[in-house]
């Protein structure tokens, strides 16, 4: 249950109150299995394991988790094209005549509808939540190709969900440098063990990643002082989550400690007890993290149109 990454959205005071039909509209929007000349579908599935008829959300207080669903059908290139090569070299063969750019593509066109019901189908998931009180959308990804999908996804159920990336006031790769090189990091929040540095002046895009690495080193200082700039810092937050932090803000890696993890316990009666259990705990821990970002970075929640 416990979320791996965070690609953050956020949504006006109105947009919130749309966001009750979530439970009503996703059933129409289910995830339904690839067709057998399909390359891919997608849809909602049930965040918490349970039979066929486990609801698309799952609410606990203001948060409403959901769960986007993905079939795609691996089809190699290498695969239609070992084909391919085989079946050229067969007519070449039996009729004594070379096969021309036209028909090579015929035949590819051929191979991919005969082999495309029997690619095999790759299963995806990515778990996100709403948060209607303080206009947070989740989604547990760095990719940012595939937070817009789930987006997509969600304003294909909804109509319209007008939810926009975040707009810092404060530069993050400014503050990030600061954090790093001045010591300058808020009260709750410490200094982690990596960090990518980059010249943002350099033709060449000179990248330096430190792993396990003593921030206050002097090798890190002098990195610095020749100009680089942060693009990425490991941080610790009120002594109960780690993370690491990129100049697109989007958090990586994010881990909770044991202190998180001693209030969650071990005894439930069941799986949906432990699900909400966990989802309650991690939508509690990271409702102060994102404050926290907010003020930092200046991120305003959007106001009603």
């Amino acid at each position: 249950m416990f979320f791996r990454n965070l690609t953050l959205f956020r949504f006006s005071k109105a947009v919130a109150d749309d966001l009750a039909r979530l439970a009503e509209v996703l059933p129409d929007h289910a995830l339904r299995p690839v067709g057998g000349m399909e390359m891919f579908t997608r849809g909602f599935v049930a965040p918490v394991r349970g039979g066929e008829d486990a609801p698309l959300t799952h609410a606990v207080s203001h948060f409403t988790l959901f769960t986007v669903g993905g079939q795609d059908k691996m089809l190699p290139a290498s695969v239609v094209n070992t084909e391919l090569q085989r079946k050229v070299q067969k007519i070449t063969e039996e009729e004594g005549r070379p096969v021309g750019g036209r028909e090579r593509k015929r035949i590819k066109e051929d191979l991919f509808t005969e082999l495309l019901p029997r690619a095999f189908v790759n299963e995806t998931r990515l778990a996100g939540y709403v948060d209607t009180r303080g206009g947070w959308l989740v989604l547990d990804t760095s990719s940012r190709k595939a937070a817009d999908n789930a987006l997509t996804q969600l304003r294909e159920a909804l109509g319209s969900f007008p939810a926009v990336p975040l707009a810092p006031e404060e530069g993050p790769r400014v503050l990030l440098t600061d954090w790093l090189a001045n010591g300058t990091l808020p009260v709750r929040l410490q200094l982690g063990d990596e960090c990518e540095l980059r010249d943002p002046a350099s033709a060449t895009g000179a990248i330096i990643r430190a792993r396990r690495q003593d921030m206050h080193s002097d090798e890190i200082k002098e990195h610095l002082r020749n100009g680089k700039q942060v693009f990425q810092l490991g941080l610790v937050f009120n002594d109960r989550i780690s993370f690491v932090l990129g100049e697109d803000l989007v958090v990586r890696k994010l881990k909770f400690l044991d202190a998180v993890l001693d209030d969650l316990g071990d005894s439930h009666e069941n799986a949906l007890a432990e699900a909400s259990a966990s989802f309650a705990l991690l939508t509690l821990e990271l409702e102060k993290l994102l404050g926290f970002l907010a003020e930092c970075f200046g991120l305003p929640r959007p106001e009603d149109a």
